[in-house]
């Protein structure tokens, strides 16, 4: 594991989530900050889950982290190719308060988009994990992009990226190892198509932010090795009708206590 810089902590914040079961070291006005996306690529994991997980371009490391915290058995590796943010996720691990997962967690500084021997020469081992998450950057060139040049390299994606990144996972995988996917419905085609002859039987969950509402985001799930066809399954609504709380299944899911996929 390759040090991070050093951090000044005017420019860091240290954040709670799972309501304080665990911290994360963030970027402060600048970079990607975790928030819901995560929480909720994390809640794709099934409950009780107590193998290998990597988190494929991590950021600070909340996907992971709160697979840790929710799955006691679970050994996470943050993979992420932004010394920044490689920094934050190690600061965190030295945090006192997440001292009950720091032993299950590693990071690794490399890039998801390798392939062979380089992949291999970076420490993205082979056949090594039975569930690999990811929320690759899923904006489009043409979406408003943030000035911030750290926050648009996490936001935007260009051509080929789910075909890339999915090829890094199923070399990753082994036999019977999950992967989950977190992006916009618009890319839905783009992920199927690269999940072909590498996941199979993919199930995705729409999250909509309220009843009535078009969906925002898509999570997806497919099996190394399967063969069964597409699924689209109930949609996970984050709010009712009026007023900012989040539904009962939602904050469940956001906080850890509960799993999204019905396993």
């Amino acid at each position: 594991m390759r040090e991070g810089p050093p951090l000044d902590d005017r420019a860091f914040t240290i954040d709670a989530f799972h309501r304080g079961r665990f911290h994360l070291v963030q970027p402060a006005g600048k970079g990607h900050r975790a928030g819901l996306d995560a929480m909720l690529l994390a809640g794709a994991v099934q409950a009780g889950f107590a193998g290998a997980l990597a988190d494929l371009g991590a950021g600070a490391g909340a996907a992971g982290f709160a697979v840790a915290a929710r799955c006691p058995e679970a050994r996470v590796l943050l993979v992420e190719r932004e010394p920044e943010m490689v920094a934050c996720a190690q600061e965190s691990l030295r945090l006192p308060a997440n001292s009950a997962l720091a032993s299950r967690i590693e990071v690794l500084q490399a890039d998801v988009e390798l392939s062979g021997s380089d992949r291999a020469k970076a420490g993205l081992a082979e056949n090594a994990f039975d569930f690999i998450i990811m929320n690759p950057p899923f904006n489009a060139a043409h979406d408003r992009a943030s000035p911030d040049p750290l926050r648009r390299q996490a936001h935007v994606m260009d051509d080929g990226l789910f075909e890339r990144w999915l090829r890094t996972a199923a070399a990753m995988a082994r036999p019977g190892a999950r992967v989950a996917v977190i992006a916009r419905p618009a890319s839905l085609a783009q992920i199927l198509s690269a999940l072909e002859g590498r996941f199979g039987s993919p199930r995705a969950v729409p999250v909509h932010p309220r009843p009535g509402v078009e969906a925002l985001r898509i999570i997806l799930r497919a099996r190394k090795g399967d063969r069964g066809g597409f699924a689209l399954l109930p949609p996970l609504v984050l709010h009712g009708e009026t007023g900012r709380g989040f539904t009962a299944r939602a904050d469940a899911i956001i906080n850890g206590r509960e799993a999204l996929f019905a396993d």
